[in-house]
């Protein structure tokens, strides 16, 4: 009974602030479905489905009785995060290579990238594998391709003969699991090969996002240098084939790899900067400002620009979070509503938790949401604090700071758990970078800079920090979330 009511007093405290928790418990379900050592049979999902339907009775009958309720709420979450992790596991199965192979493959080529060993792979779907019967051939196939083999195009049919074997597991306990990895991305071959690559056929334009990536990739690299164009198609269009190695290691070693992710900085910019200039545009047109809204259109046009960064980026963990907190912005510009808090982070954490139960056990999504989490509650409790008064320079850079330092603290633990490794120049390297790197994205996304209107008619609050829909600490979550 005292453990009940210490429940009660800890639920009466957060009462109206308890959405947040709902992608915590649902992640605990998650996570208790991949603690497992050996496949769920249907006894666990009984279990599940039991402990479930006794959420439901305790939500039926606790009407009157708040601990109760919560009590069932916990126990329904979690059975649907178990629930949900399974039925992703079993929605992706394909089959999987059972031992090493030496022979013909032939596929379309779906995905090129780089490997850890700075080697070019392309990923082939539709795979014919030799000596491999049709309903023993994986949905997937990825090689690693020799030095200075021509890359081919995205959707072309390729031919070649290649060392294959099944994805392995992790290397050390509790290391990085590859072969769950590779379940997941429906893999079910890796390997390499040594000779040429021939192209059947080009394919038709059946993967019309993944092509318009690739020739935007290819265009932006062909007018830049080689460690100049790989990074700026990195943030563009998230190819990261193009990198050097050794540049790699010096973004890890700097704790500057977050660059290439795309996330907040990218997204929280683009939006930004597509925001003012149509406001801009909008006011410049006297008959349209004068009777339409005109924040509300370019909010509009910033969250379809959004989106299509979104499906231009490949729909990473980091990009989806973005993209869902900036969608959630814009919607509070079109109901004149604040949108910036833990709320929203929640919804972004439970959106990718139903689609891709499995990104709970990667490092993008760890950090992504410690760092997020931790800007939206270290500023929101100094946001009563700040001093309007001090020079707006020094404002500036105290966010800058304070905001590498809070997201580099969040994700430290993360980093040194799945990556042995802490940065001890992170804080400097960020203070340094991030502003240039900011810069960078809104002159790309502008090409040029966008001149502001007077009166308020531009105050998107990541182009100057004084927005008054949003709260100002937006511009410091896009600069490190």
């Amino acid at each position: 009974m005292r453990a009940l009511g210490v429940l009660d007093g800890l639920l009466q405290s957060q009462r109206g602030d308890l959405f947040p928790w709902v992608p915590v418990l649902f992640g605990v379900g998650v996570g208790l479905f991949f603690s497992l050592r050996v496949e769920p049979g249907l006894a666990h999902y009984l279990w599940g489905a039991g402990i479930a339907c006794a959420a439901l009775a305790m939500l039926w009958r606790g009407d009157r009785q708040d601990t109760v309720v919560f009590l069932g709420w916990i126990l329904l979450l979690v059975a649907l995060g178990f629930a949900a992790a399974g039925m992703r596991a079993h929605a992706v199965g394909a089959p999987v290579l059972q031992y090493r192979s030496y022979g013909a493959v032939e596929g379309r080529v779906i995905a090129i990238d780089r490997s850890a060993r700075d080697r070019l792979r392309i990923t082939l779907d539709q795979p014919f594998l030799d000596r491999i019967s049709p309903d023993q051939t994986p949905a997937r196939v990825r090689l690693s391709l020799p030095d200075g083999a021509a890359v081919p195009r995205i959707g072309d049919r390729v031919m070649t003969t290649a060392h294959l074997m099944p994805p392995q597991g992790p290397v050390e306990p509790h290391g990085f699991d590859f072969r769950r990895h590779a379940w997941f991305q429906q893999l079910g071959a890796v390997g390499y090969t040594r000779v040429p690559v021939l192209i059947v056929s080009h394919g038709p334009r059946d993967l019309p996002v993944e092509q318009l990536r690739q020739r935007l990739s290819t265009g932006i690299r062909s007018q830049m240098p080689v460690a100049t164009g790989g990074f700026a198609s990195a943030i563009t269009t998230g190819d990261r084939s193009a990198i050097p190695q050794a540049a790699l290691e010096a973004l890890r070693a700097s704790n500057l790899a977050h660059l290439l992710a795309i996330s907040g900085l990218h997204m929280g910019l683009l939006a930004g900067v597509v925001f003012g200039g149509l406001r801009l545009l909008l006011a410049l047109a006297p008959a349209v400002a004068q009777r339409v809204d005109t924040k509300k259109l370019a909010a509009v046009g910033a969250l379809l620009a959004a989106s299509a960064y979104l499906l231009l980026s490949g729909m990473q963990v980091a990009s989806t979070r973005a993209y869902i907190m900036v969608a959630m912005m814009l919607g509070a510009v079109l109901l004149d509503r604040r949108a910036l808090s833990l709320r929203a982070v929640a919804l972004a954490a439970m959106v990718i938790l139903l689609l891709r139960p499995e990104s709970l056990l990667s490092p993008g999504f760890q950090m992504s949401f410690a760092a997020t989490t931790a800007l939206i509650v270290i500023f929101g409790g100094l946001r009563d604090r700040l001093t309007p008064s001090s020079p707006r320079w020094l404002r500036m850079a105290a966010g800058v700071v304070l905001s590498s330092l809070i997201a580099g603290l969040a994700t430290a633990p993360f980093g040194a758990a799945h990556f042995n490794m802490i940065s001890h120049y992170g804080l400097l390297a960020n203070v340094l970078a991030v502003p240039v790197m900011g810069a960078l994205v809104v002159l790309s996304c502008s090409s040029g800079a966008l001149p502001r209107a007077s009166g308020g008619i531009v105050d998107w609050p990541c182009a100057d920090g004084s927005g008054d829909q949003l709260d100002p600490v937006c511009c410091q979550l896009g600069c490190r979330s």
